[in-house]
């Protein structure tokens, strides 16, 4: 531990300089009281473009983005790149569909997309379906944010749990204190520090490495020399399904994730939306850039410690930085994970509080009573997550991101397709659920590891073969789910309007999907004293 002195003092101050953001942050853009959703759970609803910006990038690249990408390149090479393409691919898919949701959850008070479904399908059993499919998909991508803190404490020799137990109960604190407004704060120190290593890593790296050639013709020679069908630094014809699957499925299910929506619906107006829309595809430039440094690695020759590639880039940053910029990537990556940790564990409290709480516990509970449960939960989901490290095998851990997608996909049909159509029956849709939840469970279940030795959930692509097709390609399991999900529930709707089933009661109103702040169908909400 000694000779990683330097970067664990300065991993140490910034952490804390962030942390003491976190508490100071309940001061900023101060509310008369933080006692209710909107204020605790969404930051007033009142962040401009700037903060929305720094807010929802923070939210969307995460530990994922720096510690799991860079390592499957390490591991797998082309197929890594799935990444990059379907964060470009989705903002103009949801620039419409965002903007809806806004305006609709503004004029109502919703504050997670099971209010929604709720007000849409007159359905509380859709909705409570909804909710508990957030929590369980976010808890996987909250344990994603601890490998990567872990990796980085790894990598300064510092060994055991408890470091990253206090790094946690810091971060729970100062949620529990601020809310949302702590992760929006932080996250400008966030990004600034990711932009800062990323830039340096692409200029200095390469540079010591003999160049781009250099670092392409290491990679192609380690994966020339493995016998896996499914790696090389291109891809081929026996994984390009899997790859365009996996980029489709992953853009599909990244803005359905209730920490996504939370970034949204925090915005002021829709042209904060718009904008941000617009403009966040260049955050996938930076991801590009990120990716590359698995390659890096290979040239280097890094290897990870003990078993544990997601160690991979910090072990790369030790080999090429000095000790004090060392530590300044550490700081990075760790403060790259604090920071949509905090703002998961504030979504999945909310779903927690609106939609099983107050709809089925306590159905007058006050704004008050909703936000003082909603902070409780975020710290109890915060111990689930440090469960999820301590008790389960993460190896890739980017599989944690990604069986996590399988699962929040069985929202696509209530949430999105709602916001376009009620043609579907509401029992139509829990069937689709059930269905589509159970599919991806047991495809899940049937995808094994050899290379670990794990028979099952031990990844996302499922064998075609394993469906008596005789091929060895694979595919993402999520996109089977979501099939199975949409043809259950088409079924189910035709079944129940045939049988004359009575829908529910659509509370929602066609003018409120395009409503803006001025708009004389919000006359009386005050959206722009913030």
């Amino acid at each position: 531990m000694r000779e990683h002195l330097t970067e664990i003092i300065i991993f140490t101050v910034l952490f804390l300089v962030v942390s003491g953001m976190g508490f100071v942050a309940s001061r900023w853009r101060r509310p008369k009281d933080l006692a209710s959703l909107d204020e605790w759970g969404l930051g007033g609803r009142s962040f401009g473009s700037w903060v929305t910006w720094f807010l929802v990038g923070g939210d969307l690249y995460t530990a994922y983005t720096f510690v799991a990408v860079p390592a499957l390149l390490w591991g797998a090479g082309a197929m890594g790149f799935f990444a990059v393409p379907y964060t470009v691919v989705i903002y103009p898919m949801v620039f419409l569909v965002l903007i809806r949701l806004w305006s609709v959850s503004h004029i109502h008070g919703f504050v997670t997309p099971a209010d929604f479904v709720r007000a849409r399908f007159g359905s509380p059993t859709l909705a409570l379906l909804i909710a508990i499919t957030g929590i369980v998909a976010t808890m996987p991508y909250i344990a994603l944010q601890l490998v990567g803190i872990e990796a980085v404490l790894k990598s300064m020799g510092v060994t055991g749990h408890l470091p990253i137990i206090i790094a946690f109960a810091i971060l729970a604190a100062y949620t529990y204190q601020s809310g949302l407004r702590a992760p929006a704060l932080i996250a400008f120190v966030k990004d600034t520090l990711i932009y800062i290593v990323i830039l340096a890593a692409v200029i200095v790296i390469p540079a010591k490495l003999g160049g781009w050639d250099a670092i392409f013709d290491a990679a192609q020679a380690k994966f020339a020399a493995t016998p896996a069908p499914g790696d090389g630094i291109v891809l081929n014809a026996g994984n390009q399904l899997q790859y365009v699957t996996l980029a489709f499925g992953s853009a599909l299910a990244l803005f359905l994730y209730p920490h996504s929506i939370t970034g949204v619906l925090a915005s002021k107006n829709r042209n904060v939306i718009k904008r941000n829309m617009s403009a966040l595809p260049a955050y996938s430039l930076l991801l590009g850039l990120i990716a590359l440094l698995g390659f890096m690695a290979i040239a280097a020759g890094t290897t990870p410690i003990g078993k544990d590639n997601n160690t991979i880039v910090p072990r790369l940053f030790d080999q090429m930085f000095p000790d004090w910029f060392t530590g300044v990537a550490y700081a990075a990556v760790g403060i790259g994970a604090l920071v949509p940790a905090a703002i998961m564990s504030i979504a999945a409290a909310n779903l927690f509080t609106r939609n099983i709480y107050k709809e089925y516990v306590k159905p007058t509970a006050s704004d008050a009573d909703e936000a003082r449960v909603s902070k409780i939960t975020s710290l109890l989901v915060k111990v689930g997550a440090v469960a999820c490290i301590l008790f389960l095998d993460t190896g890739f851990s980017i599989d944690l991101q990604l069986i996590g997608g399988v699962i929040i996909l069985q929202t696509l049909p209530a949430v999105a397709l709602g916001l376009y159509t009620r043609w579907f029956h509401r029992t139509g849709l829990i069937a689709g659920w059930v269905a589509g939840m159970g599919a991806g469970m047991l495809l899940l279940y049937n995808i094994g590891n050899p290379a670990t030795g794990k028979l099952h959930f031990a990844g996302s692509a499922f064998p075609l073969d394993k469906l008596g097709l005789d091929t060895k390609m694979t595919v993402y399991a999520g996109i089977l789910a979501l099939a199975v999900n949409l043809a259950v529930a088409a079924l189910g709707t035709v079944v129940a309007r045939a049988a004359g089933l009575a829908d529910g009661e659509d509370a929602t109103h066609p003018d409120h999907y395009l409503a803006d702040e001025g708009d004389p169908r919000i006359k009386d909400l005050d959206l722009t004293s913030h």
